[in-house]
């Protein structure tokens, strides 16, 4: 049953990509107003925000994969750090002109694909760098609407994304299994550089 359901989250995983390269006009950060108020809004931003919630599912599924220990510490630093970062980008005065945040896909991505293993520290350094910076670029983007509540709503739906996300991959024990994420995580690749270079043919 525990495989079904793996194979089951990777195929709507592998579908919600597609439908984003279909359509990349929608590809964009934006607010959504839910009409449950700025809690259930900045949850609303998140998902329908793929250069975010891509990120985040990646960071879950790459702690998934090391293990109990990094999980564990994921699912609530990795919140925090996203939080602390929205707090930071309320308060600056202009939008950064590079949209850093993208490299998080290839980074990520490259990561799950290898199955690398890196130090608990070095790990905990990443989770808390994507955190930070993606939470950043969402606190720029949220000023001037939802605002401080609307990040505790994103950081909600990370708490949950991130245990259940990194539980489901934590449990898996067939080979095959465990290869079929690192497949997700080449998807993820394939996605950074999608999205970078409609970034960089708009500058252009």
């Amino acid at each position: 049953m525990m495989m079904y359901q793996l194979i089951m989250a990777l195929l709507v995983f592998g579908a919600a990509i597609c439908t984003e390269l279909l359509n990349p006009l929608e590809s964009v950060a934006h607010l959504i107003t839910t009409g449950m108020g700025p809690v259930y809004d900045g949850i609303g931003h998140l998902l329908v925000t793929p250069e975010d919630l891509i990120p985040a599912l990646a960071v879950a599924l790459y702690v998934g994969l090391r293990g109990k220990d990094p999980g564990k510490r994921a699912m609530f630093c990795f919140p925090l750090a996203w939080l602390m970062g929205g707090f930071t980008g309320q308060i600056v005065p202009n939008t950064p002109v590079v949209p850093i945040q993208m490299l998080s896909f290839l980074l990520l991505g490259s990561l799950i694909a290898a199955d690398l293993r890196l130090p608990n520290s070095v790990i905990n350094a990443l989770v808390i760098a994507v955190g930070a910076v993606h939470g950043f670029y969402n606190g720029i983007t949220m000023a001037s609407g939802t605002g401080v509540t609307g990040l505790f709503g994103i950081a909600a739906l990370l708490f949950i994304l991130t245990a259940i996300a990194s539980a489901l991959v934590i449990s898996i024990k067939a080979a095959w299994a465990r290869v079929a994420v690192r497949v997700a995580g080449s998807w993820i690749v394939a996605v950074g550089l999608l999205m970078i270079g409609w970034m960089a043919k708009g500058v252009g």
